[in-house]
């Protein structure tokens, strides 16, 4: 299987040339978000304010990192549930976010939103946090501090490794795989 090389932030092209099932490593700039982030960012721009930082082509990881040991740019850095997160990204993939990784299938209101303004959902190996960790080089809160573990971070990542799962032709990775265990 070939390994496809991408960096961030996303572009239409990138998203175009990605299907689902296709390993990927991933470099460059992403932000940490989980629930509590995901329900300020719809609360800000329900009160017409700006979201703490530009979405626009950005990735948005869901994840909770745990406090770096010594010596290290972070601790255990693994994906949460990404369903969690459905009820916020319809909205934030309309303003430009293109990319988003997590663990677990997502809604259909989801996979339309991907489909319709060409973004792309990844997932990570659930419960390889402290393998995932090693791709981070550099970690920076930038938003919402107080809510720790939550906190939105900004990761430099190299070479993260990933899987599409949800791709803009309305692929389904866990739908594709099931299919073919049932065949």
């Amino acid at each position: 299987m070939e390994i496809k090389i991408i960096t961030t932030p996303l572009n239409e092209e990138v998203i175009k040339g990605l299907k689902a099932g296709d390993k990927v490593f991933m470099s460059g700039y992403i932000y940490t978000a989980r629930d509590a982030a995901h329900k300020r960012f719809i609360d800000t721009l329900e009160r017409g304010e700006e979201l703490p930082l530009d979405i626009k082509g950005q990735v948005i990881y869901y994840c909770g990192p745990s406090p770096a040991p010594p010596g290290k740019v972070i601790g255990a850095c693994g994906p949460t549930t990404s369903s969690r997160m459905d009820a916020y990204a319809p909205k934030l993939i309309a303003l430009g976010l293109k990319g988003m990784i997590g663990k677990g299938k997502r809604s259909q209101p989801v996979k339309d939103a991907i489909s319709q303004y060409n973004a792309v959902y990844f997932g990570a190996t659930g419960g390889a946090g402290a393998l995932l960790s090693k791709s981070v080089k550099s970690s920076e809160v930038v938003a919402y501090e107080d809510l720790g573990p939550e906190a939105v971070v900004k990761l430099y990542v190299d070479k993260m490794p990933l899987f599409v799962i949800n791709d803009i032709y309305g692929n389904d990775l866990y739908e594709m795989g099931t299919a073919q265990y049932r065949r």
